[in-house]
């Protein structure tokens, strides 16, 4: 995270947002992503909608008298919090509409349209992101983008992927993650902390893309402490105990801290590849998260048990000796500085033909 940007909360800058143009819309998913400026520079805004409330999870009395949030109250007493029982919520979608108009109605069914009840800590309307500052590189994560299949193989990898991640690590590119590991930076939204060993060691928080509130919606993010893994690459079967013992402890404590609202086998743990950072992490979602989110996708996400299971059947440099195969952007800096040429001669060995030149009705 660039030093300086932290000076002033979202509030205050979306007051100074002009905006510029739409980088994308997913009317699936009920996301929007805009594209525009702050103090004459580029900032993206991201809104998606917030998925409904039902049910209400009732705190201990010991929870409501202190004022501790179920998973801090969880970390300090070193149990978990006793579950009371579930009810509907005075924001569901039942309970929490306000108004209603039919739009239409034929035999059995009704169509209409409703405001449902909203409150800024239980029920908003939206989730909110903001990146700025936003470099070249932000920009053309967030849009719409056209993605080609790839086979990288160990030689691709050494020869363009490598550099890149190498330059990516430099000066303060991973400055934000460090100061989460070790200067306490958003310390009051961590979920769990093992650091003391860290070789094993390890800290959870929620990905910005939850908006902390619906638990099937849940997205969280573990970070390593070590830093000498970058990506997948990196991992050879001298990790796999390692991989192993991180599945069981995230298993073991999110449940926990959630007050069981979500159980073991209602976790998707899984690393990207390529990641968007370069600081070994993993991702763990809710099963229920929406699957046709780009993230989750088949050749981007690789299941931490498909990882661990790997392993067990590769040689001491691990995925440094297999072909990773996985989507991308034609806008990513890789696919420009020599993925599209590299990917393009594997499909001539393979003898996949390459598209024809199309011309237009006057043949140039």
């Amino acid at each position: 995270m660039p030093a300086g940007t932290t000076t002033e909360n979202i509030k205050q800058l979306l007051k100074r947002f002009k905006y510029k143009r739409v980088l994308n819309s997913n009317p699936q998913f009920k996301v929007i992503s805009l594209l525009g400026l702050i103090d004459g520079k580029d900032a993206i805004l991201t809104v998606e909608k917030t998925h409904f409330m039902f049910e209400d999870n009732i705190k201990s009395q010991q929870q409501r008298d202190s004022g501790e949030s179920t998973t801090k109250a969880h970390l300090k007493m070193g149990s978990p919090p006793p579950l009371f029982y579930h009810c509907e919520s005075e924001y569901s979608c039942v309970q929490g509409l306000e108004e209603i108009k039919q739009i239409t109605a034929n035999d059995i069914y009704y169509w209409g349209v409703g405001i449902i009840k909203q409150d800024l800590d239980r029920n908003p309307t939206a989730r909110v992101n903001l990146i700025w500052p936003a470099n070249y590189v932000h920009i053309k994560r967030f849009e719409q983008q056209n993605l080609h299949f790839v086979t990288e193989t160990p030689k691709m990898y050494l020869d363009i992927v490598k550099p890149f991640i190498d330059e990516q690590c430099s000066g303060d590119n991973l400055q934000w993650v460090y100061k989460i590991l070790y200067e306490g930076s958003d310390a009051d939204r961590v979920v769990y902390k093992d650091d003391a060993d860290k070789e094993k060691g390890f800290l959870i928080l929620p990905d910005t893309r939850w908006d902390g509130v619906n638990i099937e919606s849940m997205y969280l993010v573990a970070l390593a402490y070590r830093d000498d893994i970058k990506s997948l690459r990196d991992l050879k079967p001298i990790h796999r105990d390692w991989l192993i013992e991180l599945n069981r402890k995230i298993r073991s404590i999110i449940p926990a801290c959630y007050n069981y609202m979500v159980h073991a086998d209602e976790l998707r743990i899984f690393i990207h590849y390529q990641p968007s950072y370069y600081h070994f992490h993993l991702h763990i979602i809710n099963i229920r998260f929406p699957a046709g989110n780009e993230g989750l996708t088949v050749g981007k996400a690789v299941l931490l048990e498909d990882a661990i299971e790997t392993l067990a059947h590769l040689g001491p440099q691990g995925y440094m000796e297999r072909s990773i195969s996985y989507s991308i952007s034609d806008t990513h800096e890789l696919w420009r500085n020599g993925l599209e040429a590299a990917n393009l001669e594997e499909f001539d060995k393979a003898g996949i033909p390459r598209q024809p030149e199309i011309r237009n009705a006057d043949g140039d």
